[in-house]
Formats: structure tokens, C-alpha cells, sequence
């Protein structure tokens, strides 16, 4: 095999994304530094008789500002934020989806489950109205595919374009992907990201069940506390998220501004449980390794983690020794963590490529974004330094980005300061 060198380095130049944050990187970013909370009660149906009533959904949300009418009124949300964060994220670069070469122009857009809101509203309609009343459109705008599909339509991607659903991890691994498909020469540029909304009386009381989400229905913005004592679950959150990757050279020639370079990717698998993380810590922490190695930095050199960070009681402290074991325990000790689903939720198939632009824009900002709520530290979470309540001006020249999902999928992307691997 080649050395790293042989192959195209990958710039990040843009950076789309609708949160609970906020809408557009300004916003969200603005939000994000000053730890603020995204979380609110729920407004997109009557939780009255849930558990849970709270939850990250992304505010003041008018389709009709990024889709035509038709789509907005079709298409489900998930689509409708894909298609969204792309489009913020192509103006972000300063990138006209016309002048981009088609054939060499890919997206890799992660969905945990596809169009949730259309399936739950069309079963209703064959239950109450009977089988043959339901939507032609109910396949084709609730698949998991369909927000990659119609980010692939809207702006004429004809590059390799597929989507990645495994869990949580899914957008990670998009964006990991989507490195991949330029180092190995088959795109110029990559829209990767992801887009979840799941946000329904479905998905509210099915993980309800499962007692991993939070029922501090009393301060929404006080209920997601990773890493801390009293912690009880996460909020469910809703986004679309992309970030536009390039080949380095092409950008620098188009004289784009370069906010970080995707310099490394990892994955690996628990095989452990369907539900829970294997509590050592190994096989995350393989992931981590990976994508150092990846990147060519040293394990004393990584300055942040933006980590998982679900809040629940066997992943928090399990993610903590995933560190320790990548970094070392005297480098982990010295490196900044933080968990950004304290403030924006936790988006499911779109939690990883949030937290990669999060990442990314630390990066470009020279400031951590903090975790929220943590006042009273888990002594099984204790080994490395947390950022808390608001963002850290910080020195950031190596960066991770981790995500675990259900079913032990782990995957986990390093970006660097453009200069670090020059």
C-alpha cells in the first residue's frame, strides 16, 4: 500500500447545518460556544400522554425557504432538512451546485430510520381509512435513502451517492466515507453529513421504553447531563447536517477558505450487545486508534474529543476508558472532552455529522464547545478534562469526533488544522 501522502488530502470548505442550535452554522455556532440549551417541550404533536415531553427540535423551522411547495409538502422532514443543510452547506463553500462536474460529485447522506413522520401518519390512514387510501408516496419519502437521493436530485450529484444508516454512528461513518471516496479518486467533492428526525409519538415512546431517555420534563434544559452522577438519559433531537468536502488541491485553486482538513476515519464493532456498549471500552477505542493512525498524528498530539456523550449509565464511563485506552491515561488526562448532545440532543443518524461540524468549526474558531449540566462529576467518568457550561478559547490543531451506536457500531473521524498535515 501507499504511504498517506500518495493519496489527495480532503479540506472541509463548508458547513451546513439545522439543530436545535439554530439554523446555519452562525447561529448554531453562536449558541454552541456560549452554551446555550436547545432543548424545549415538544411542539411537533401533542405529548400529552407521554413519559417524556421534551425534546431538541430545530426552531422556526419554514421548509418552504430551502424546498419548492410541492416537496414541502410531500417530502418528510427528514428529507426536507437533508436537502436544507446541503444546500446551506454549498453556500457556505461559496460552491453553485450548477458549475459543480456532476460525475465527479458525490454525497453520502446518513438516516437512522428514513421518513418517520410519513409512515406513522400513512399507518394511521390504513388503519382508519383502509389499505387502499394510502400515499403513492408513502415508500419513496420514507426510506432511508431518500434524504441522500434528493440531496443527489436537487443539486445533480451523479458520483457514487448512497446513504449509511447504522445507528447512531451512521453520520460519522458518512463522513468518514465521504473522505474515502475522494482519497481513493472517485470524486472531486462530497456532500457527506446526515439528517434524522424522529421526533414523533412513535419514536418518543418506543425509547422511552427502552429507559434511556430523560424525564426532566420540568427544565428541558437541565435534563441532558453526560458525565454526571445524577444523569438519566438523553433528549431526542432533530437535524440535518452537512459538511462539503473537496479534494485539498482543488479547493486551494477555487481560492476557498479551508476550515479544517478531514485527516483521519476509524471504525470497529463491539460485537457485545444489541443495546449496551462493551463496558472496557476496547473495541471504541480501536475506533480511535484508527482513525490516528489514519490521520498520521501521535496520540499525545490530539487536543480535543468531541465524544459521544449520551448520558446513560453504562456508555458514559465506558467512553472514558475508550479514551484512556487511545490516548493513554496521562494524554487522556490532558485532553479536552466534551459532549454537545448536552445542548443540541441527541439526532440519531444525524448526531455525527453535528458534532463533526461542531468539531470542525472548534477547529476553525480556536474554541471548544462545552457540556452542559455536568456539575457533579460520575467518578467512573473522571480521567479526562470536561469542558463545561461555555466554550474554551483553546489551542485545537488535532480533533476527534466519536460516535457509538446501537448494535456496538463505532465509528470515529479525526480533522486537523489544515497546516498539521501539510
Amino acid at each position: 500500500m501507499g504511504s498517506k501522502s500518495d493519496f489527495p488530502r480532503v479540506a472541509v470548505t463548508g458547513v451546513g447545518i439545522l439543530c436545535g442550535l439554530g439554523i446555519g452554522r452562525e447561529e448554531v455556532w453562536a449558541n454552541a460556544a456560549a452554551g446555550a440549551s436547545g432543548a424545549r417541550t415538544i411542539t411537533r404533536f401533542d405529548a400529552g400522554e407521554h413519559n417524556v415531553k421534551i425534546a431538541c427540535e430545530v426552531p422556526d423551522f419554514d421548509p418552504d425557504r430551502f424546498v419548492d411547495t410541492r416537496s414541502a409538502r410531500r417530502a418528510d422532514p427528514v428529507s426536507i432538512l437533508g436537502v436544507a443543510a446541503g444546500r446551506l452547506a454549498l453556500e457556505d463553500a461559496d460552491l453553485d451546485a450548477g458549475a459543480l462536474t456532476p460525475e465527479r460529485s458525490g454525497a453520502v447522506v446518513a438516516s437512522g430510520t428514513g421518513g418517520n413522520m410519513i409512515r406513522e401518519r400513512q399507518y394511521k390512514v390504513m388503519r382508519e381509512r383502509g389499505p387502499d387510501r394510502i400515499s403513492p408516496f408513502a415508500v419513496p419519502h420514507s426510506i432511508a435513502n431518500t434524504p441522500s437521493a434528493l440531496v443527489s436530485i436537487t443539486f445533480g450529484l451523479r458520483g457514487p451517492v448512497f446513504s449509511t444508516t447504522n445507528a447512531c454512528a451512521a453520520s460519522t461513518d458518512a463522513v468518514g466515507t465521504g473522505g474515502e471516496i475522494i482519497r481513493r479518486g472517485d470524486a472531486d467533492l462530497v456532500l457527506a453529513g446526515g439528517a434524522d428526525s424522529m421526533v414523533t409519538p412513535f419514536w418518543i415512546a418506543a425509547f422511552d421504553a427502552m429507559r434511556v431517555l430523560s424525564h426532566h420534563n420540568e427544565d428541558p434544559a437541565g435534563a441532558a447531563r453526560p458525565f454526571d452522577r445524577s444523569r438519566d438519559g438523553f433528549l431526542i433531537g432533530e437535524a440535518g447536517a452537512v459538511i462539503v468536502l473537496e479534494r485539498m488541491d482543488r479547493a486551494l485553486e477555487r481560492g476557498a477558505r479551508i476550515i479544517c482538513e478531514l485527516a483521519g476515519y476509524g471504525n470497529s464493532a463491539d460485537a457485545y450487545h444489541i443495546t449496551d456498549p462493551d463496558p472496557t471500552g476496547e473495541p471504541q477505542s480501536w475506533a480511535m486508534e484508527a482513525a490516528i493512525k489514519d490521520a498520521a498524528v501521535a496520540a499525545e498530539e490530539v487536543d480535543y474529543v468531541n465524544a459521544h456523550g449520551g448520558a446513560s449509565q453504562p456508555g458514559d464511563p465506558a467512553e472514558v476508558l475508550a479514551i484512556q485506552r487511545a490516548l493513554g491515561t496521562e494524554a487522556a488526562a490532558a485532553v479536552a472532552v466534551s459532549a454537545t448532545k448536552s445542548m443540541h440532543g441527541h439526532c440519531m443518524g444525524a448526531a455525527g455529522a453535528v458534532e463533526a461540524a461542531l468539531t470542525a468549526m472548534a477547529i476553525e474558531h480556536q474554541v471548544l464547545p462545552p457540556t452542559l449540566n455536568l456539575t457533579d462529576l460520575d467518578p467512573d467518568c473522571e480521567g479526562v478534562d470536561h469542558v463545561v457550561d461555555t466554550g474554551r478559547p483553546s489551542d485545537v490543531r488535532v480533533a476527534l469526533s466519536a460516535s457509538y451506536g446501537l448494535g456496538g457500531h463505532n465509528a470515529v473521524i479525526c480533522m486537523t488544522r489544515p497546516a498539521e498535515a501539510a
